[in-house]
């Protein structure tokens, strides 16, 4: 049986439940806790894709397919609230019509509400509306939901290990032979062997790669979120717009998420917390919400999309929001080698489907994707286990 490495406790999770229902050995390292990198501290938004509509249809198609099924397979890892997309001015009207064309192109559900009844399912939205467009988003608990990814596969076999940073990928003969782990518990350094190393680093993923002299287009872009001390609404709220800062609110549990700015950076550690961003993203939200500038802040955090950049001087926000899944041996000679990077918390299961698909035609191996029905076990078993 194929030994398989995974480097990254985030979407890693995604790609462990999928391998193991194919029959893989699988070895999970990340160096800190589970998702304390950029999967488990985003704003928290299952996509219906509408975001990304007006600028980037194929991830906006590809966010409403992996919703739906993540609807089914992980219901407890979401708030199955919706979302409504607000015009507050002119400017904002002037995408009205784009935006339906867009939506349709992607298969996004839409639905044009009056605004009265904008104002009775959302009681706090400004009084400025001049349009309210209801989406299939919904809430999704940054950390919980990708926790029934790893509970899945640590029950069907994956070895999941935290606090264990790989120090470096082992290369001979033009193949990666495994990895050196660093035990942060102990501090003890030990070798693992593996068939196939999977790189899903997250914004690190680079560095990673780098360790072997491969260059992969991955930069790191940090964005501001900030929670305040109360939930203002049910459902998510959006501004009718290309995405930007400042422009969406996700209600959690019972606070409002506010999000988000956006930076690229060369290092996914230390992140700042500019406090212009944070006052930005009130400014900005306010604007969708006037009750926003009068809630106390409660938290603000930073976080690293690991974003596919081909060209850093391109505009953070118009950067698209797709994934690569890169086999190392046709592209830089290094065979067992794979690297997946980019992409959505929405997307993870994508992700792990793609990935998994190549390392079974590397391995030779004629196994078919089962992720898409198979339901999770809840987050809570992964410690009962």
């Amino acid at each position: 049986m194929e030994h398989v490495i995974i480097i990254g406790g985030g979407i890693g999770g995604a790609i462990a439940h999928d391998l193991t229902l194919r029959g893989f050995r699988v070895t999970l390292l990340e160096k800190g806790e589970l998702l304390s990198g950029s999967t488990g501290r985003h704003h928290g938004l299952l996509h219906s894709g509408a975001r990304y509509a007006l600028h980037d249809v194929e991830t906006a198609r590809e966010c409403m397919i992996e919703n739906q099924i993540l609807r089914r397979i992980a219901p407890e890892g979401l708030e199955q609230n919706d979302g409504l997309f607000i015009a507050v001015d002119e400017k904002d009207m002037s995408y009205h019509g784009a935006f339906f064309d867009a939506c349709g192109q992607a298969d996004i559900p839409t639905e044009e509400i009056p605004i009265s009844l904008a104002r009775q399912m959302e009681p706090e939205l400004s009084p400025t509306v001049l349009a309210a467009v209801k989406v299939p988003d919904a809430t999704m608990d940054a950390w919980r939901l990708a926790m029934h990814f790893f509970s899945t596969a640590k029950f069907n076999g994956a070895d999941i290990r935290s606090y264990s940073e790989v120090l470096h990928t082992r290369v001979q003969g033009g193949r990666a032979q495994g990895v050196r782990v660093l035990d942060h518990r102990n501090q003890r350094e030990y070798t693992l062997k593996g068939d196939i190393i999977i790189n899903a680093a997250g914004p690190w993923a680079g560095i990673v790669a780098q360790q072997i002299g491969i260059h992969i287009p991955v930069k790191p872009a940090p964005g501001v979120m900030v929670s305040l001390d109360a939930r203002l609404t049910n459902m998510i709220i959006n501004r009718l717009q290309p995405a930007g800062e400042g422009d969406i609110i996700i209600p959690q549990r019972n606070l409002s998420l506010l999000g988000t700015s956006v930076w690229l950076t060369d290092d996914p550690e230390p992140l700042d917390i500019p406090q212009d961003h944070v006052q930005n993203m009130v400014t900005l939200c306010s604007k969708l919400l006037p009750k926003v500038s009068e809630t106390p802040i409660h938290a603000a955090w930073s976080a690293a999309r690991p974003l596919v950049v081909q060209n850093p001087a391109e505009e953070p926000t118009k950067i698209s929001r797709n994934f690569e899944c890169m086999d190392h041996e046709s592209r830089d000679g290094v065979a067992g080698f794979i690297s997946v990077f980019g992409g959505k918390a929405t997307t993870m299961r994508a992700m792990a489907e793609k990935t998994a698909d190549l390392v079974c035609a590397k391995t030779g191996r004629s196994l078919p994707c089962r992720t898409r029905e198979t339901k999770l076990l809840h987050w809570r078993q992964y410690y009962q286990q």
